[in-house]
């Protein structure tokens, strides 16, 4: 299993992004570095619902602002679904409502489970999902027909990882942080 997510080349600074050697480093890494699940799973069941929610909310509706805004998840409305690492933690059950996905306590009517390395494949589109499911890399329990439709719905939006952290779009669009006062 895999630590490391997938680094673009523009994280690294200066040289390091083009040196071979931090690119094989970090390969070795991704490949051998023991799986995260442990630690973070100790770490999930300690962090209140409320601090998950301040966490997650607002970066996953920025990733799928797009599909949301233009109905994509409606048939999703008051549904809840729960992502599970293998072994049930760290996990985070996610609903609709209202036009926001939410993060909610509690089970989910369906869950998907898997492996860090599966969750990370069906993110990076590396993998057709249906391979993942046939290959039982990724598990559905529970309402099948909710976990087939979320499955579906995810593999036909476009992931728009950029606006996972708020970044300096206004220097992207050549526009002043701070619009100079036009009042005296």
């Amino acid at each position: 299993m895999h630590i490391f997510p997938s680094l673009p080349a523009m994280s690294l600074p200066g040289r390091l992004s083009s040196d071979p050697l931090v690119g094989q480093l970090l390969a070795v890494l991704r490949e051998y570095a023991p799986s995260p699940a442990p630690l973070v799973g100790a770490i999930d069941q300690r962090i209140p619902v409320p601090v998950k929610q301040l966490l997650a909310e607002a970066p996953l509706n920025r990733v799928f602002a797009r599909a949301i805004t233009e109905g994509e998840f409606d048939d999703f409305e008051g549904r809840c679904i729960r992502l599970e690492i293998d072994g049930g933690q760290p996990g985070i059950t996610l609903g609709f409502w209202c036009g926001r996905l939410r993060v909610v306590e509690g089970p989910g009517e369906t869950t998907i489970r898997g492996s860090w390395s599966a969750f990370r494949t069906l993110a990076e589109r590396r993998q057709d999902p249906d391979q993942l499911f046939f290959q039982r890399r990724l598990m559905i329990e529970g309402d099948t027909e909710l976990g087939l439709g979320i499955k579906n719905l995810l593999d036909s939006l476009e992931w728009d990882f950029r606006t996972l952290v708020p970044g300096p779009s206004w220097r992207e669009q050549g526009v002043p942080k701070h619009a100079p006062s036009t009042s005296l």
